[in-house]
């Protein structure tokens, strides 16, 4: 954060909510003891869709660089820790393709920022005006080393 050049006041806020936190749990009558939890952000708080956002602006913009200059015009939307890609086409085929190559894109961008894609989470919709049966392909990213989504 601070090569980021926030204030010292703001390095100082988190370098703090990082060191010496503690927590129990309840349940009905029981109560924990209290322990140590010196690693990460609880999936409830507050400042997780501030430090997520923090996280991923690097990401994100460098993905879109990349995929600008691949000439891939796939628009990107962000939900705290969720994106979500866009490519239109009138074109089956060359939408297959803009989202093949941004997902390798993707995969590697983030495996170098330490974070993993869940593809089981990992989910393609194809909308068309077709008013007949549309039953597209399944996107194969076997050549990727991962699954079909």
């Amino acid at each position: 954060m601070k090569k980021a050049g926030f204030d010292n006041y703001i390095v100082l806020f988190f370098i703090n909510y990082f060191v010496d936190r503690k927590m129990n749990y309840f349940w009905n009558n029981f109560m924990s003891p209290i322990f140590n939890v010196n690693v990460g952000v609880g999936q409830d708080s507050a400042l997780l869709p501030i430090l997520s956002a923090l996280y991923l602006l690097l990401f994100i913009y460098i993905l879109e660089n990349c995929l600008k200059n691949l000439k891939n015009l796939i628009s990107i939307i962000s939900f705290v820790d969720n994106e979500l890609f866009i490519f239109q086409s009138n074109f089956f085929d060359i939408s297959n393709s803009h989202i093949y190559c941004s997902y390798n894109v993707l995969t590697n961008l983030l495996e170098k920022f330490g974070l993993v894609v869940e593809h089981s989470k990992t989910e393609i919709f194809h909308f068309n005006r077709f008013h007949g049966i549309f039953n597209p392909p399944s996107l194969d990213l076997f050549p990727l080393g991962e699954n079909v989504l």
